[in-house]
């Protein structure tokens, strides 16, 4: 055997034949009803509301889970939720979200909306979506969500329903006895009725669903895209993309003695669809600790021992919890875990092998993206997997790697290590955004999907993700949209320019810093600029670590900011400062494009020092490094 490793041979086998052929299901409810039949008292889905191994947990069986998602289907279509309309859900991780997903994709389309977002950005989503039912949280101490779930509602009057999940079920006494004396008073000030989820569940049949599924495929899920900030995009899922997801999963990955356990949010593509999906398609158990995931108290202090006890065999990351969990011992019999699923934002080398060292478990690096339902590729559990790559792509996914001009026309195809713009074709390609003035560039001449992420596949048929079209910035797994940042400065009197890149960072992956150049004539202080964009920019992740008054910004020659010059500075400041503090006598010489790997840091050494030592702090971070002799 080649390097062609068993997913490749897999993959030629599972193409020959028809997808429409590889599952007789054409929901997302009958593929769980098919589950439940073949699995009915195995766990699905375990939620814990505290961090501690030892917490109280609630389990539904794949039985249970099948009859909830029935319930709550049923109860959505009696309020009015039908195949056009929406039920979005405002909800931490816990057992209804799970249901609430599944229940309201299949009663009509499903809207998930991150908690972090403001009440206008949440507002907004509501009315974008048109959404006629919320849940969300009803009142709980320490949760602010029952709040901000109803100061959304005063700006969305189409939403006629909020029902309410209280995680009173989720204690035990004595916590369960005094919640009643500190819960915080109800909210209002909204017209939606207000509703008990679980109360109203009950009234329903759980053993059939009460209407019937059109034998289409249609949108059934609604995820928007943007992460913290900015006014976030909504993609348009169908049920196709939602089960094939799922079967990638199950039939390559996960089989149903497997635990997965979840710390990522359930309003985000790759919890709900590659996660959850893939336990429905194989019978799986899913894990949920706490309703924070990995934001929740205690749960990185106490995350291997949650591993031991539910003998995880799957655990999902992405790098900056990585980084975190490597800060802490591991202190508990891992010895069931497999396989670590990482994407989001590419893992520093150092770390890909720190945390592989310490944990003894095989980490798969993946490439997914909303627009896609997620999936897109993977590294083999079983053949080679190659350190920095993305791996290669599923089944019935085709990647291509074109070149485009500054109009964004298609010019070319890339050739085999050419770095171009990713573009993908597969079952889980979203047909738009739901506003269609949004999809302008989004798709090539023939259908693929413009990513907006540059890349190059080996000639093995890896890919490489080497940097973005799009600018974004990824912190820890949130997209940063530089405008929000630039549009802020931009507003001081005293600024002319702006260019907003992300700067690398040993724990985030990247920070945001920004470029200024000043008015002629104008006089303004770093610290006053900091403060400036403190008061104006309102998602905190999205505040700029480091701002930096230039005499002039580089330029195109049509006059735009040119921020690859702002970036190779950026690698260049930061890595200097971390040469510094550690003492070692070298220096960024030069940060480079080059043709394979994007941008690379010159390191020239200056005298005698500990190479590995240099090479080990310098791979923390996500930018590729040379390190010369001086």
């Amino acid at each position: 055997m080649t390097v062609m490793s068993t997913l490749r041979d897999k993959i030629a086998i599972e193409e020959a034949m028809p997808l429409s052929e590889r599952w007789a299901e054409r929901s997302v409810h009958a593929r769980l009803a098919g589950t439940a039949a073949s699995h009915g008292d195995r766990p699905a889905v375990s939620f814990q509301l505290r961090s501690d191994p030892r917490a109280r947990a609630v389990t539904l069986s794949w039985r249970a889970f099948h009859r909830e998602v029935t319930q709550a289907a049923n109860l959505l279509r009696r309020l009015g939720v039908g195949p056009g309309d929406t039920v979005a859900y405002l909800l931490p991780n816990c057992l209804e979200a799970a249901v609430i997903l599944l229940a309201g994709a299949t009663a009509g389309r499903v809207a998930p909306i991150n908690p972090l977002l403001e009440p206008e950005q949440i507002a907004a989503l509501l009315r974008e979506v048109g959404a006629k039912v919320l849940v969300t949280l009803a009142p709980f101490p320490k949760s602010q969500l029952a709040e901000l779930a109803a100061r959304a509602l005063r700006d969305a009057p189409g939403v006629e329903v909020l029902l309410e999940v209280d995680l009173k079920r989720y204690l035990g006494p004595p916590l369960s006895w005094i919640l009643p004396l500190i819960r915080p008073r109800a909210t209002g000030g909204h017209r939606a009725r207000v509703m008990d989820l679980r109360s109203a569940m009950a009234a329903e049949p759980g053993d059939r669903l009460t209407f019937d599924e059109p034998d289409e495929d249609r949108i059934a899920a609604l995820f928007h895209t943007g992460g913290t900030t900015g006014m976030p995009k909504v993609a348009q899922h169908r049920q196709s993309g939602m089960l094939y997801n799922g079967w990638c999963g199950a039939e390559l990955l996960i089989t149903e003695s497997d635990v997965l356990i979840c710390p990522l949010p359930l309003f985000h593509v790759f919890a709900a669809y590659p996660i959850l999906m893939s336990c429905v398609f194989s019978g799986a158990h899913m894990v949920l600790p706490t309703p924070q995931g990995y934001r929740g108290e205690g749960v990185f202090d106490n995350f291997w021992k949650l591993v031991e006890r539910w003998r995880v065999s799957f655990m999902v990351m992405v790098p900056t919890a990585a980084a975190a969990l490597m800060q802490r011992k591991v202190d508990a019999d891992v010895g069931s875990l497999k396989y670590a699923l990482c994407g989001s934002a590419p893992m520093p080398p150092e770390l890909f092998r720190k945390f592989e060292s310490a944990c003894g478990v095989r980490i798969l690096e993946g490439y997914g993206l909303t627009e896609a339902t997620c999936l897109v590729s993977c590294n083999p559990p079983q053949g080679e997997r190659r350190i920095g790559s993305v791996g290669l792509p599923f089944p019935y996914t085709d990647v291509s790697i074109r070149h485009f001009d500054a109009e964004g026309r298609q010019t070319r195809l890339c050739g085999t290590d050419e770095i171009g713009e990713i573009c993908v074709r597969s079952i889980g390609v979203f047909p738009g955004y739901l506003d269609p003035a949004r999809n302008g560039a989004v798709f090539a001449p023939d259908g693929a999907l413009r990513t907006g992420d540059l890349g190059r596949i080996d000639a093995d048929g890896y890919l490489w993700i080497t940097g973005r079209a799009k600018d974004l910035i990824i912190r820890g797994g949130h997209n940063i949209d530089p405008a929000v940042i630039e549009e802020a400065l931009m507003a001081h009197p005293a600024v002319a320019f702006v260019g907003a890149v992300g700067q690398p960072d040993a724990y985030a992956g990247e920070l945001p810093c920004a470029y200024v150049e000043l008015v002629a004539g104008a006089q303004v202080t770093v610290a006053e600029l900091m403060d400036h964009a403190t008061r104006h920019i309102r998602e905190r992740a999205a505040h700029p670590k480091h701002i930096e008054i230039l005499p002039e910004l580089p330029k195109t020659a049509v006059g735009k900011v040119f921020k690859p010059e702002l970036r190779k500075d950026a690698i260049r400041r930061v890595l200097d400062a971390a040469i510094r503090e550690a003492g070692f006598p070298a220096h960024v010489q030069a940060v480079e494009e080059d043709r394979r790997l994007g941008l690379v840091a010159l390191v020239a050494v200056e005298g005698e020092l500990d190479r590995a030592a240099l090479a080990e702090l310098l791979g923390r971070f996500p930018t590729r490094v040379r390190i010369g002799g001086g």
